[in-house]
């Protein structure tokens, strides 16, 4: 049987983090951005031998468009006493997203015409400011630490992204963009702040993925 848990509940709160950057690595791009708006209802389930399971209903708002919000349920399920495997997420959507089709490909296009490759570093800046050029890179920076924080979260961790530390575009043969990051991660419980290299790749019709991350200055 799942327990009631009040929406302020730290674990709670830090289960909705997860669901939060699993969904914004699955459905961002350099067009739209979410973020939780408010966590309306939370559950847990300790499921014995197997870990801990929370049931999250989240409301959640896109960045662009702050008017615009969809409801999602997800659970999130933690595994026993691993801290190597990615807590498992299952989400379901309710309402519909902006279509950022449009957006996505005029990013596109723009920066495959490039006659150099784009770089760029310390996105926001210290005052906060993202350039509105630099807006589609920081959102797909939020993709990308999306998956490295799902891959790397505990039940004891709370992640976000702090600051794109350095991004650089790199030439490919194929179709896809490939955008090397350098991410500050910054671990809310702890308070660290960790450097994280990720290798994303996009496209607009199929999305992103990431080949490679890993903690910056570890062995591969």
């Amino acid at each position: 049987r799942a327990m009631e848990l009040p929406p302020g509940h730290f674990p709670a709160a830090r289960a909705a983090a997860v669901a939060v950057e699993y969904l914004r690595y699955l459905r961002g791009g350099p067009g739209s951005g979410l973020r939780l708006r408010e966590l309306q209802r939370a559950r847990r389930q300790d499921i014995d031998d197997v870990g801990h399971k929370y049931y999250l209903e989240l409301e959640l708002e896109d960045v662009l468009d702050k008017d615009r919000t969809v409801s999602c349920t997800a659970e999130v399920l933690y595994h026993l006493g691993s801290t190597t495997s990615a807590p498992d997420v299952q989400l379901t959507v309710q309402g519909e997203l902006r279509s950022t089709e449009e957006a996505d490909k005029e990013f596109y296009n723009r920066i495959r015409s490039l006659e150099k490759e784009l770089v760029a570093e310390n996105i926001p800046d210290s005052h906060g400011n993202v350039p509105p050029e630099l807006e589609p890179i920081h959102l797909l920076a939020w993709v990308a630490s999306g998956y490295v924080i799902w891959q790397n979260s505990t039940e004891n961790t709370k992640f976000h992204l702090a600051q794109v530390k350095h991004v650089k575009q790199v030439k490919r043969n194929d179709e896809d963009l490939q955008f090397d990051f350098v991410l500050l991660l910054h671990e809310m419980v702890s308070q660290e702040v960790l450097p994280w290299e990720v290798t994303l790749l996009w496209h607009p019709q199929r999305g992103a993925r990431v080949p490679q991350s890993r903690a910056a200055g570890a062995g591969s």
